[in-house]
C-alpha cells in the first residue's frame, strides 16, 4: 500500500491544542478591510474552533483517522 499524503494546504492551516481539538483562522481578514468595521476586524483575528460538523472532514484531509 502507499503512503497516505496529508493535504498541503490543510497542514498550512490548522493546528491542534493541547486536548485535541483543531484551531483555524477567521476567513475575510486578508484584503478589502476598508469597508469593514473596525469591530468585524478586530473580531477576525482571534482564532477558533473548527465546527464539530466540520471536524472528520479537516481530520481526513490531515490523515489523522
Amino acid at each position: 500500500m502507499p503512503k497516505v499524503k496529508t493535504n498541503s494546504g490543510a497542514k498550512k492551516r490548522f493546528r491542534f491544542t493541547g486536548t485535541g481539538k483543531i484551531k483555524r483562522h477567521h476567513a475575510y481578514h486578508s484584503h478589502i478591510l476598508t469597508k469593514k468595521t473596525k469591530k468585524q476586524k478586530r473580531n477576525l483575528v482571534h482564532q477558533t474552533l473548527v465546527d464539530h460538523a466540520n471536524v472528520k472532514q479537516v481530520r481526513d484531509l490531515l490523515c489523522l483517522r
